[in-house]
């Protein structure tokens, strides 16, 4: 088996549905199976996943695992050479599967690779080629210097906007919405860290990938569509708790022996700062 495709499921039918059929329209030589995990929906997403796609392999949870410990079940039953994390509100082209599988067998030093994600009005989801949220990186970004100067790499480190979105280059992160990983890598450095349950998740593989010696690439010559935050613009206070505890988790994990003891308290004090004007801002009904 080449490839394992990892989808998470809840309450994303018609979503997953499309997410589903534009990978069975995929034109390859490479083999793959699918694995869904289902995260105890409640709009028959299930009975409707069985009966148009009978061949996915199906994981039911009777409660909401999470994002990282739902993936972590699918990776531990994949049998692929290389596993794909694929966000079940996204559309595949016919030749992304077949692009990223040749791309990754030609480059053995590479442990994960994503390609071009873009939004339904196709701009560029800046998400799929990060830098890592240093304490430097997340002030400029924070406070908009990364706005102002789009062209400095100074002043961009975590979007990358001065990066040419259709150029492959080596990058510190992806996105979980594509994420393809090689099997070596995930047996060196682990799976996903269930601490995080639906935000960063992604970000702390890629440092923990990184750790482990492996390159990290971007890969622009396919695409996907990433319908991303489709369903809502209010958000729950779980979603915005999760987001900020996730921002909160990565620093402690990975960055607070580093630093003095005043740069760790301006991080948790931005963060919670943030993360009370996030709570306002969708009172009121605005989005970050």
């Amino acid at each position: 088996m080449d490839l394992s495709i990892i989808i998470l499921n809840y309450n994303t039918r018609e979503l997953t549905l499309n997410c589903l059929k534009s990978i069975y329209f995929s034109e390859t030589t490479y083999t793959y199976e699918v694995i869904l995990i289902d995260n105890n929906s409640r709009d028959n997403s299930v009975e409707a996943i069985q009966e148009a796609f009978p061949s996915v392999h199906l994981i039911c949870n009777d409660v909401n695992v999470g994002y990282s410990k739902a993936n972590n079940q699918g990776m531990r039953v994949a049998r692929g050479r290389y596993v794909l994390l694929l966000n079940s509100d996204t559309v595949i082209q016919p030749d992304t599967l077949h692009t990223m599988i040749q791309f990754m067998d030609q480059h053995e030093n590479i442990g994960a690779a994503g390609c071009k994600v873009v939004l339904p009005d196709g701009t560029l989801d800046k998400a799929c080629r990060r830098g890592f949220p240093t304490p430097s990186a997340s002030f400029y970004y924070a406070f908009g210097l990364s706005k102002i100067f789009p062209d400095n790499p100074k002043f961009n480190q975590y979007q990358l906007t001065h990066l040419d979105q259709d150029k492959d280059y080596p990058v510190d992160c992806l996105v979980g919405a594509f994420m393809m990983v090689r099997k070596e890598a995930i047996d060196q450095v682990g799976m996903l860290d269930e601490q995080f349950f639906m935000y960063g998740e992604d970000i702390d593989w890629c440092y923990r990938i990184k750790q482990g010696g492996w390159n990290i690439y971007y890969y622009p010559y396919t695409q996907i569509i990433h319908y991303k935050g489709a369903s809502s613009r209010r958000k729950p206070f779980k979603i915005i708790y999760e987001f900020h505890r996730a921002m909160y988790l990565f620093h402690q994990k990975h960055y607070r022996m580093n630093y003095s003891f005043f740069v760790n308290f301006l991080v948790y004090s931005g963060i919670t700062v943030k993360f009370l004007a996030s709570l306002l801002l969708n009172r009121f009904g605005s989005v970050r």
